[in-house]
Formats: C-alpha cells, sequence, structure tokens
C-alpha cells in the first residue's frame, strides 16, 4: 500500500520519533511504498490563511499553500499518526494539519444547504494512530472519555473516509516509561502494521 507516515513532535530524541523510525522501517520490510511526513521539520504553518478560510464554503478550496500535503493525503492508502497527546487534544501543528489539509473539496464536500459532508477520501483504508499521555489509563477512558479518539474515529475519519478501517494506542504515563512497556507498546502496533496488505 501507498503509506503516510505523519510524525508530529518537536524533539527529534523523542519516543515520537522512534516509534515513526520504526512504522517506517516495518512498512519498509513488508514492502509498502512510505512517505514520512514530518510536520515539525518540514516548518509546517499551523495557522489557517485568510485565503483559505474565506474559500471555506466556495469552489474550489484555496489549496496553493499546502499543495504538496494534499497530494500526499490523496495519494495514501494508509496513514500513521504519530503524536503526543498534550491537554487531551492534539499538538497544534497537528491540528493545523487536519484543518488546512482535510479540507473541503480535498477530504469532503459540504452538502447543499449545509447538511452532512460528503467524504472524499474513499481510497483510505487503513488508519494507526500511536500517541503518548502523561496521565495514567483512566483518566484518558473513564474521566476524559477518550476525547482525541472520538473526534478522529466519528469526526474526521468517520465523516471524510467512511471506509478506513481506524485503531489507536495510547502509551499512558509516558513520564515514566521503562524499556520494556515501550517494546510491549511497540509490539501491538507491529500487530497492526503487519495486517496491512
Amino acid at each position: 500500500m501507498r503509506c503516510l507516515v505523519v510524525k508530529a513532535h518537536p524533539l527529534s530524541e523523542s519516543l515520537c520519533a522512534s516509534m515513526s523510525a520504526r512504522v517506517v522501517d516495518r512498512l519498509h520490510l513488508a514492502r509498502h511504498d512510505v512517505v514520512l511526513e514530518d510536520l515539525y521539520a518540514e516548518g509546517f504553518d499551523a495557522a489557517m490563511l485568510p485565503a483559505e478560510r474565506a474559500s471555506y464554503y466556495q469552489e474550489p478550496f484555496w489549496v496553493q499553500s499546502v499543495a504538496s500535503q494534499v497530494e500526499r493525503l490523496h495519494s495514501a492508502e494508509a496513514i500513521v499518526l504519530v503524536f503526543p497527546t498534550w491537554w487531551f487534544g492534539f499538538p497544534a501543528i497537528l491540528k493545523g494539519w487536519f484543518d488546512r489539509v482535510w479540507a473541503p473539496g480535498v477530504a469532503y464536500d459540504h452538502s447543499t444547504g449545509y447538511g452532512p459532508i460528503r467524504p472524499r477520501l474513499h481510497h483510505l483504508r487503513e488508519m494507526l494512530v500511536l500517541t503518548s499521555l502523561g496521565a495514567p489509563w483512566w483518566v484518558d477512558r473513564i474521566v476524559m472519555r477518550q476525547p482525541l479518539k472520538r473526534i478522529l474515529k466519528t469526526a474526521i475519519v468517520g465523516t471524510c473516509a467512511p471506509k478506513c478501517r481506524f485503531r489507536m494506542l495510547s502509551l499512558y504515563k509516558s513520564e515514566c516509561l521503562t524499556p520494556a512497556r515501550v517494546d510491549q507498546f511497540w509490539a501491538k502496533a507491529e500487530r497492526h502494521l503487519s495486517g496491512w496488505q
């Protein structure tokens, strides 16, 4: 498959950096076509431009500033997102990637009368999300009810790529990890990736 790995962490020595490198290596070993989109290294600007917002309900959507990211999204059959969860949300740079790249005319179309949006990413078959959190599992799952998983699975992937199989793995208490816990987490990720054909 054509796989897009999106990394969103500012530090090159971070857990997310090592995880994204392992993902790329694993996908290459399985003979997938892999593109790494390192948002911080590329200097991706999270802020939506006035021209982009002004065109949100016009055709065509103004994508000149993110044309290469749109091309990579459109060519991907599978996406791996690797990022830290901060304040139970996306890093700003990744939120900006969704805001600017998963845009009308790109990831979806508006319905007449502002009804439900219509999906455009019919080619997207798989999405695996790997994220780290400082919080323990029970805060994310019981207290917060997994806000990022709900947003990604239902609001973003569910509406823009309804045929896409979605999986999310969260590595909790990331400030006090042991090598064994990291290896255990990676083994789960590898099992999901091994099912991609």
